[in-house]
C-alpha cells in the first residue's frame, strides 16, 4: 500500500506554538490566581483551547466561563505570536513539505489548534500552497483521542485510512491515530518530555526520516 496522503498535526510538528501557548496560559493562570504545576498543565497537550478551559472551569470550580478565559489567553498568545523572536517553523518542515509536494503526496492539516492560529501560522510563514486542506478541533464534536479528526483528514485527501501516516507530538494525538488505524510517527521534540509514544509506529527525532524513500519498507 502505497503512502498518498500526510496528515499533519501543527502544535510542536510544524510550529513551535507549545511555549507561546504555555506563556499565554500562564498569564491567565496568573490572572485568576491559579497555581498550575507543569505535570497538571502537561495534561492539556493536544487538546482543543476549548476543552482545556472548560477543564480549568469545572477542575478548579471557577466562577468565570469558559469563553472568558479562552479570549484572554488568545490576546495574550496573539501577542506572544507577533512578537516572539525565536518563533520559526521546526528545522526541516518546510523541506519536508517540499519533498512530499514533488512526490505528488497529499497534506492535510489536522490540529487541535483553533482555524485563527491554524490562519496565522499559515500566513506568516507561507505554507498554504503545500496543503490540500485543514482542519480544526474546534471545529469538531470531539478532541483526540477521539479519532474523528483523522478519519475526516483521509475522507478529505480522498484515501484510505492504510495509505495515510500521522505526524503527531503528543499522546492524545497519537492514540487517536491508533484509533483510526493510521499508520502514525511520533516526532521527538524538547517540549514533549511527558508524552508517551508507546502506540506510534515509529519515532523520530529528524524530519529527513520521514522522506518517502525512507518510509518504503512500511508503504509498498
Amino acid at each position: 500500500m502505497a503512502l498518498k496522503a500526510v496528515l499533519f498535526d501543527m502544535d510542536g510538528v510544524i510550529v513551535d506554538t507549545e511555549p507561546l501557548h504555555k506563556k499565554a496560559f500562564f498569564k491567565v493562570f496568573e490572572d485568576l490566581d491559579l497555581k498550575i504545576t507543569p505535570e497538571y498543565f502537561s495534561t492539556f497537550t493536544g487538546e482543543s483551547t476549548k476543552n482545556v478551559c472548560k477543564r480549568l472551569v469545572e477542575e478548579n470550580n471557577l466562577s468565570v466561563e469558559p469563553d472568558f478565559i479562552m479570549n484572554k489567553k488568545r490576546e495574550y498568545f496573539k501577542y506572544f505570536f507577533d512578537h516572539d523572536q525565536e518563533f520559526d517553523l521546526l528545522p526541516g518542515v518546510r523541506e519536508l513539505f517540499e519533498v512530499y509536494y514533488q512526490s505528488n503526496i497529499k497534506m492535510i492539516l489536522a490540529s487541535s489548534a483553533s482555524m485563527n492560529t491554524i490562519n496565522w501560522v499559515f500566513e506568516k510563514f507561507g505554507i498554504a500552497n503545500y496543503f490540500l486542506a485543514k482542519i480544526s478541533g474546534d471545529e469538531l464534536k470531539e478532541s483526540k483521542p477521539n479519532p474523528e479528526i483523522f478519519n475526516l483528514a483521509a475522507q478529505l485527501a480522498n484515501t484510505s485510512n492504510e495509505e495515510c501516516m500521522v505526524i503527531e507530538d503528543s499522546a492524545k494525538g497519537i492514540l487517536a491515530a491508533h484509533r483510526a488505524s493510521i499508520f502514525c510517527a511520533a516526532y521527538k521534540s524538547k517540549n514533549t518530555k511527558f508524552q508517551d509514544y508507546s502506540l506510534a509506529n515509529i519515532v523520530v527525532n529528524e524530519f529527513s526520516e520521514l522522506e518517502p524513500e525512507k518510509l518504503t519498507k512500511y508503504f509498498q
